[in-house]
C-alpha cells in the first residue's frame, strides 16, 4: 500500500444487500459500524470471542451471526467486505493479508495505511447519504459531515428533488417573524419549493434566500375578482399544484392558530390536492417569551388563554365570552387586538378584572423592530394610542407581566 498512499481514495457506495460481510472483533468499532451494515442489508458474520452488550443483542435478535472464537485463516472466504477491529495486531495483519489475497475490500481500525478501504464519516437526511473522507483526520471528516447534514435538515443547504419529487402543497407555519424560529422541516420544504405564497406576517427574511427560479407570491396582493380573499388564495394554491409544482403556503405563527389553515386544507382536499401541514411556533407564546414574559409562572398563573381581538367585544360577530375571560385569574393573550385594545380592556374591567392588572403590548415580536410597551388594563387604550403601537402586536394581560427575571 505504500506506493499508493499519496493518492486520494476513490469514493464509492457499496451495495451490500444479501452479500457476505465479515467483522472481526466485537468491541467499540463493531458497535458503531454494525448498525449501518445491517441497515444496508448485509449478511454479517461477526467473529470474536466476546462482544459489547449491544453487539451481543444484535446477535440475539438475529440481525447478525456471531461465532464466538478468534480469527482463523479462511474466515474471509466468499466475503465482499471485511472490517478488522480486534485487539490482536498479529491477527489483524494476517486477516488483512488474507483480504488482499482474496481481493476483499478491507477496513483496518488499527492501521489505516494497511487497509484497502476507509470508512467515511456518514450521515443521512431525507434519503440523502453524506459520506466524507479527509484522509487521516477523522474529526475533520465528522465536522464536515455534521455541517452538511445540518444544512440539509434545516434547509440552509438546498438539495431539491429533480426526479421522484412529490408535488402538492405544504402549509408551513413560519413562526412569529424571526427567520431562525421556523421549524427545520418548514425550512427544508421552503428550500424545495417552486412557488411560495406568503403572508405578510411570515418570516420575510427567508424569502430572500430562495433560488431565483422560485416564484414568490404575496398573498395580500392576489387579485380577488369575484372571489373573496381566502377563496382567491385557495384557488391559487390549487392552480399551482395542478400545474405540477411544489407549493409552500408560508404563514406566520402556526397554520391552525388564527391562520385559516383548516380552510385551505379543506379546499385542497376537495380538489384532490395532497397537502402537508407543518406546525409553527405560535406568536401567542413566543412573542411574550421574547419580551421576557412567561405566560405561566409558579404561584402566579396556572393557565393562559389565547383569544383573537380582531372583532370588538360589542360587535355582533364576536363569539368570545369576554365576561368569562374577565373572571379568569390566569394570563390572557390577545392576538390581532391593537385596534380594539381600549374596548377589550374596558370590557374586561366592566366584568370584574382589576383595572390595575398589568399589561404588556409587544410589537413586531422576535424581530429586530421589537418593542415592548407596558400599561394596565385601566390605561391600555390610552397607552396604545399615545405610543403609536401598530400591528402586528401581542397583548399580554395578567400578573406574569410584572414577574422580574432577577426575582
Amino acid at each position: 500500500m505504500a506506493e499508493h498512499a499519496e493518492h486520494a481514495a476513490y469514493p464509492v457506495g457499496l451495495r451490500l444487500s444479501g452479500r457476505r460481510v465479515v467483522v472481526l472483533g466485537g468491541g467499540q468499532v463493531a458497535q458503531r459500524r454494525l448498525p449501518s451494515l445491517v441497515a444496508a442489508g448485509a449478511d454479517v458474520l461477526l467473529i470474536s470471542p466476546s462482544a459489547k452488550p449491544s453487539v451481543e443483542a444484535m446477535a440475539d435478535t438475529g440481525e447478525i451471526r456471531w461465532e464466538r472464537r478468534r480469527y482463523t485463516p479462511g474466515d474471509l472466504a466468499d466475503a465482499w467486505y471485511a472490517l478488522i477491529s480486534t485487539d490482536d495486531p498479529e491477527a489483524n495483519a494476517a486477516a488483512s493479508q488474507e483480504a488482499e489475497d482474496r481481493r476483499v475490500w478491507c477496513v483496518r481500525s488499527d492501521d489505516a495505511e494497511a487497509a484497502t478501504a476507509w470508512t467515511p464519516a456518514t450521515g443521512r437526511s431525507e434519503g440523502v447519504t453524506v459520506a466524507v473522507l479527509t484522509g487521516r483526520d477523522p474529526r475533520r471528516s465528522a465536522a464536515v459531515r455534521d455541517a452538511i447534514v445540518e444544512g440539509l435538515r434545516d434547509g440552509t443547504l438546498a438539495a431539491p428533488h429533480h426526479r421522484a419529487r412529490t408535488t402538492g402543497v405544504a402549509l408551513v407555519g413560519g413562526g412569529p417573524g424571526d427567520p431562525d424560529l421556523i421549524t427545520v422541516r418548514g425550512r427544508r420544504l421552503l428550500a424545495e419549493a417552486d412557488v411560495v405564497i406568503a403572508d405578510r406576517l411570515g418570516p420575510r427574511d427567508l424569502l430572500a434566500e430562495l433560488p431565483p427560479h422560485v416564484e414568490v407570491i404575496d398573498a395580500a396582493k392576489i387579485p380577488y375578482g369575484r372571489f373573496m380573499a381566502q377563496e382567491a388564495i385557495n384557488n391559487a394554491l390549487i392552480e399551482h399544484a395542478r400545474a405540477g409544482k411544489s407549493v409552500v403556503r408560508l404563514k406566520g405563527g402556526d397554520p391552525y392558530v388564527f391562520g385559516r389553515g383548516m380552510e385551505e386544507l379543506q379546499a385542497l382536499a376537495e380538489a384532490g390536492i395532497p397537502c402537508t401541514v407543518v406546525p409553527g411556533i405560535s406568536s401567542s407564546i413566543s412573542v411574550p417569551s421574547a419580551a421576557g414574559i412567561p405566560v405561566t409562572h409558579r404561584g402566579v398563573a396556572q393557565e393562559f388563554t389565547v383569544v383573537s381581538g380582531h372583532v370588538a367585544p360589542d360587535d355582533e360577530r364576536s363569539t368570545v365570552d369576554w365576561s368569562a375571560l374577565a373572571r379568569l385569574r390566569g394570563t390572557l393573550v390577545v392576538l390581532m387586538g391593537v385596534e380594539n385594545s381600549g374596548a377589550i380592556a374596558a370590557t374586561l374591567v366592566a366584568h370584574g378584572r382589576g383595572a390595575d392588572t398589568p399589561v404588556a403590548v409587544v410589537q413586531e415580536g422576535t424581530t429586530t423592530a421589537q418593542r415592548r410597551v407596558d400599561a394596565t388594563l385601566g390605561t391600555l387604550g390610552e397607552t396604545v394610542r399615545a405610543e403609536g403601537v401598530r400591528p402586528p402586536a401581542v397583548i399580554v394581560i395578567g400578573e406574569v407581566v410584572a414577574v422580574n427575571p432577577t426575582a
